[in-house]
């Protein structure tokens, strides 16, 4: 039986595919041009800009925070598939595959935030969304900090689990918002 977070989690998840497919409609499957490190500068962007408005309390451009999460596992989604698959001068791919290989990358960041679950026994519902947008920043840094040490690490997991982290919070961040307890 689903618990109310796999139901969240699916919900969240739905919402994030739904834009990814609207615009694989509008742009094609562009994003296949860019780089993991470039992925990575993008998902910064979007995680200063949530900071920035947590910090400052107000926006001047009409898009608030949750549509910044939503681009946050979009582009950690991207990222993994541009990990496994590499970036291409012809981005073209067929929709169908975009969107299976995007669908495997959410199911297998949900199977880790399951298991991580289990063990933390939900802390992040007790977290405020600030907490999380900092954890996110804080693995942005880290994986920037792997990507220029060309993937090499002593101890520490990989690119990949970064950016499986970053999809897992930011989806706590959106069921916060979508479901305020």
């Amino acid at each position: 039986m689903p618990t109310k977070t796999d139901t969240q989690f699916e919900h969240a998840t739905k919402v994030c595919e739904d834009i990814f497919t609207k615009k694989m409609k509008d742009y094609g499957t562009a994003w296949r041009i860019m780089r993991p490190t470039s992925l990575t500068d993008q998902i910064m962007i979007k995680a200063r800009r949530i900071r920035s408005l947590e910090n400052k309390k107000e926006s001047k451009i009409a898009e608030g925070v949750r549509p910044e999460f939503i681009g946050i596992v979009n582009y950690a989604a991207m990222a993994l598939i541009q990990l496994e698959l590499g970036y291409t001068d012809e981005p073209n791919m067929p929709h169908e595959q975009a969107t299976e290989l995007y669908q495997n990358k959410i199911k297998a960041a949900q199977a880790l935030m399951s298991n991580k679950n289990h063990d933390y026994d939900e802390a992040w519902r007790d977290m405020r969304i600030s907490s999380i947008t900092d954890l996110i920043l804080m693995k942005i840094n880290r994986t920037k900090e792997i990507e220029d040490h060309n993937g090499a690490t002593i101890i520490s997991e990989g690119i990949d689990a970064n950016y499986m982290d970053m999809i897992n919070y930011a989806i706590f961040a959106i069921i916060k918002l979508d479901f305020p307890e």
